[in-house]
């Protein structure tokens, strides 16, 4: 069955009737949780359950990163910011590795417990406390060390199962803006870009299945468009001279940093024709249904990317997973690594 081109989320913990009859539209691939669709565990899995009931072939995706980013929450295991595995590996390379592996593995085998398809993440940016909005999230302020982290975290996905989704493209962590709340702009060179914050993306290209191009604008590479809007970006640099052939998500067309290029039609429109494969459009219900209204029919599966890919490979019950060594180890020295509130 075909999986539409957009992304929605939802209003509360229980799918009402709107939802119900907007999930059915053919424009629709899939469903974002956010914090406020989670109120318990059980509940969460009677939520994903309903969901499945109106299409089974939705793509059901959370951002769970770890730290600050943390929507599943009662039943989940507490997961450190990624910086964490930085000291580690300053102390110890192989346990660092091992461990951003096994927490891997354990983050995609406990959102498959409960028939979540996939996560974005990881996190790919460079940074470490220069921009706000990435911080902690990242592995490091060396890309190096990103890409080796990160490397280690997507092969303890793929083992669980869940396809990964490297993101924000080309890096949002040398520039201070939030574009959440502003259209950051990034005034660095081509080679500057190449050489520090494009490493991680570079070297990891061919093992994503995914990827989420960043809302910030580069003057010096395209001064026509931010990145998840420019064909230059998206087909050029990443689909051409990177190679890249899996699926591209947008980031969220409700974030200021998209409204440069118009209203949430033009905004979708604009993504799908740069290259983008699914648009997301979160927190604005009137923005979402002026999407589904007005894309057409032949916007549905324009891009590149095989949508079908995201979906979760492999299942595993929150009873049989518990009862993993593996999954006992890790919690254990996960906890070790969380402060106690």
């Amino acid at each position: 069955m075909a999986i539409g081109p957009v992304v929605l989320d939802l209003l509360g913990p229980v799918l009402s009737i709107e939802e119900k009859q907007l999930l059915a539209h053919p424009a629709v691939g899939g469903v974002i949780l956010f914090s406020r669709n989670i109120e318990s565990y059980q509940q969460l899995q009677q939520l994903i359950a309903s969901i499945r009931d109106v299409r089974q072939e939705l793509l059901i995706c959370v951002d769970q990163e770890g730290g600050r980013v943390h929507r599943c929450r009662e039943g989940f295991t507490r997961i450190p910011p990624m910086q964490v595995f930085d000291r580690l590996y300053a102390e110890n390379e192989t346990d660092a590795l091992a461990l951003a592996r096994n927490c891997g593995w354990l983050l995609a085998s406990e959102l498959l417990a409960v028939d979540i398809d996939f996560s974005f993440a990881p996190v790919l940016d460079v940074d470490k406390e220069f921009c706000s909005v990435i911080g902690d999230r990242s592995f490091s302020s060396d890309p190096d060390r990103v890409f080796s982290l990160g490397q280690a975290f997507i092969a303890g996905f793929k083992e669980a199962g869940m396809a990964v989704t490297g993101k924000h493209f080309p890096g949002h962590g040398s520039v201070r803006g939030d574009s959440h709340l502003e259209l950051p702009i990034d005034g660095r060179s081509w080679q500057e870009i190449q050489q520090h914050d494009l490493v991680p993306f570079s070297k990891l290209c061919q093992q994503l299945d995914a990827v989420m191009p960043a809302h910030i604008l580069f003057p010096q590479v395209d001064d026509q468009a931010p990145v998840g809007f420019s064909s230059f970006w998206l087909n050029h640099i990443l689909r051409q001279q990177m190679g890249y052939k899996g699926v591209i998500f947008s980031d969220d067309l409700s974030m200021i940093g998209a409204t440069s290029v118009g209203d949430y039609t033009a905004r979708a429109r604009l993504a799908l024709g740069a290259g983008c494969d699914m648009v997301l459009v979160c927190n604005n219900r009137p923005g979402a249904i002026e999407v589904l209204q007005n894309l057409s029919a032949d916007q549905y599966y324009s891009g590149l990317g095989e949508r079908v890919l995201m979906r979760a490979r492999k299942r595993v019950s929150p009873s049989q997973l518990k009862q993993e060594k593996r999954w006992q180890q890790t919690v254990q020295r996960l906890a070790e690594l969380v402060p106690q509130s």
